[in-house]
């Protein structure tokens, strides 16, 4: 089992750090003192693989290094990994003042630079665990779950999973959608008697539609266009890419389309499922 506790000075991402990993698929926990992670890990270690727990100053006992002692009392199965996110003083003061809120640590005879240098003499010593400390003074909130993706997971987990989806327009676009495609211009099988009750996952349609050029450019062009920015997206720290492609009912030329560009995926090995949404509505 993995424990990852994310620390560090308040300011300096945290709350980014959580969210980033929890859209990773790790289990979360945001403020937990520090005494209660050794139950926590009791009760989660049946039901997940992966813990995080986000802790602030207010969270971590009178002497730190009772820390050293807590994290002994977890099981020998438990891997942890302390992640310390450092800022510069100046911009956390910045951050703060843009922000509005207020400094954990801030009294009313305490000012927010006095809160930030307090914290940083408490944290200190918190240095000697850390597996890894992030410097977020330059780094936006994109950056800063990129660079967190890429030092937790490996290759394959890093990949983009795509989901292909076929939707019909009278119905609506899709809202997870992140691409739509719109390929209401191209032949339209309903027209043929003989084949508007099927549809694009029934060879008569399938043999209607490849038999048309203009069918098969926007395929090959469509394809071309989104594994051009396949890298790029994997870049900007997404984990998921919806692409649907929508015809005016969702039962011929979307399902042909979504169908050709899973395929077209699929053989370059990339991560992709599909699915028809007015398809499954049938049923």
């Amino acid at each position: 089992m993995e424990l990852i506790i994310i620390s560090g000075r308040s300011g300096s991402g945290k709350s980014v750090a959580l969210r980033a990993l929890e859209d990773m698929g790790y289990y979360c926990v945001d403020n937990l003192p520090l005494s209660l992670i050794p139950s926590l890990v009791d009760i989660l270690s049946k039901t997940n693989d992966s813990i995080v727990v986000s802790l602030d100053i207010r969270n971590y006992p009178n002497y730190i290094k009772k820390f050293d002692n807590l994290l002994s009392e977890l099981p020998n199965y438990v891997n942890t990994r302390f992640i310390f996110l450092d800022c510069n003083p100046n911009i956390l003061i910045q951050r703060y003042s843009d922000s509005r809120r207020l400094h954990p640590l801030s009294k009313e005879n305490l000012s927010l630079e006095g809160a930030i240098t307090l914290e940083t003499k408490l944290l200190t010593p918190l240095y000697q665990y850390a597996n890894n400390i992030i410097d977020t003074t330059h780094l936006s909130t994109h950056e800063l779950a990129a660079k967190l993706r890429n030092l937790l997971t490996d290759s394959e987990n890093k990949e983009l999973h795509i989901i292909v989806e076929s939707f019909g327009f009278k119905y609506g676009i899709p809202p997870d959608a992140d691409y739509v495609f719109d390929v209401r211009f191209l032949p339209n099988p309903y027209w043929d008697i003989n084949l508007r009750s099927m549809t694009g996952l029934e060879k008569p349609v399938q043999d209607f539609l490849s038999n048309h050029q203009l069918v098969e450019q926007f395929i090959q062009k469509t394809s071309d266009y989104l594994e051009m920015w396949l890298t790029e997206l994997e870049h900007n720290n997404r984990s998921y890419l919806t692409i649907a492609i929508g015809c005016t009912g969702g039962k011929h030329r979307s399902v042909f389309v979504a169908e050709q560009l899973f395929e077209y995926f699929k053989q370059k090995n990339h991560n992709v499922k599909i699915r028809h949404r007015q398809l499954e509505k049938e049923f």
